[in-house]
């Protein structure tokens, strides 16, 4: 048996696959592309065994999943690659139709709570895949995520750019948590071992990665994204890990979830275990 692992194609996960790929004995993995919606899907009907997926994906099914602890796709302040392009001040997009990217579930949901709880505005969010230079004539406002959203960020010197994170943190004073690392719970329960060894080599990776940003930074293809100097400093705007200050993060982000309806309230025993 193979074990099926879901890869997010972006930069910020670059480092970590890198040097999975290339320190780890990856024999028995089996590396599966794509977006965070798409691989949501695939871990939630078994296509795919681990994986980064969106944050509300395990809060929305986590009694389907084992968290990975120690690993996440965080920031404590601007995360750069989650960024709502505006042609208004965002408080004024009351009412406003605001595309979505249709690769998002997390960030869409954030959006949501930073509107809504903090802005109190009322906007409807559409999920879109066209072009921000066809779509932002007209509409007010696109939300766009990862490499997609650092290609777009400098080149509408007249719209508003808002990072998500930034916004979050300033607001709450605790980390967005936008992806965890998460398994299957029948992997754990049938194949304990792998799991374990993945876990390993997970942990490894990361901290082997983050000592070399820069040799990872020469050698990737994502030069033609970013300088080497910016892609490097991406990177190290990310917060990799999963500590008690993320989880505090999380742990709000779900009361207001949950309150907004965007998921299904859950007992409070659910929640001391994640």
């Amino acid at each position: 048996m193979k074990l099926k692992i879901g890869v997010i194609p972006y930069a910020n996960l670059f480092p970590i696959f890198y040097t999975l790929r290339r320190e780890a004995d990856c024999a028995d993995y089996e590396f599966v592309d794509g977006v965070p919606s798409d691989l949501n899907s695939r871990i939630r009907s078994g296509e795919i065994d681990i994986s980064p997926s969106s944050s509300i994906e395990y809060l929305r099914h986590g009694d389907r999943y084992s968290l990975i602890d120690g690993h996440s796709v965080s920031s404590a302040g601007p995360i750069r690659s989650i960024l709502l392009f505006s042609k208004k001040p965002i408080e004024a997009l009351d009412a406003a139709a605001i595309l979505t990217s249709s690769q998002s579930e997390t960030s869409v949901a954030l959006l949501k709570i930073i509107l809504t709880k903090f802005y109190r505005i009322e906007a409807r969010l559409e999920p879109s895949a066209v072009p921000v230079a066809k779509a932002m004539i007209s509409n007010e406002a696109y939300l766009l995520i990862g490499d997609e959203a650092l290609k777009e960020a400098h080149r509408w010197p007249n719209l508003r750019v808002y990072d998500l994170g930034d916004i979050w943190y300033k607001m709450t004073g605790l980390p967005s948590v936008f992806a965890l690392w998460i398994a299957r719970k029948e992997l754990g329960e049938l194949h304990p071992e792998m799991l374990l060894r993945f876990t390993s080599d997970l942990d490894r990776s990361r901290v082997s990665a983050l000592t070399q940003l820069e040799r990872i930074a020469a050698a990737s293809d994502l030069l033609g994204l970013l300088s080497e100097e910016s892609l490097i400093s991406y990177w190290q705007s990310i917060s990799y890990d999963f500590n008690d200050n993320h989880k505090k993060g999380l742990a709000l982000f779900r009361t207001y979830a949950e309150e907004l309806g965007i998921i299904d309230k859950k007992p409070l025993s659910s929640r001391n275990k994640d």
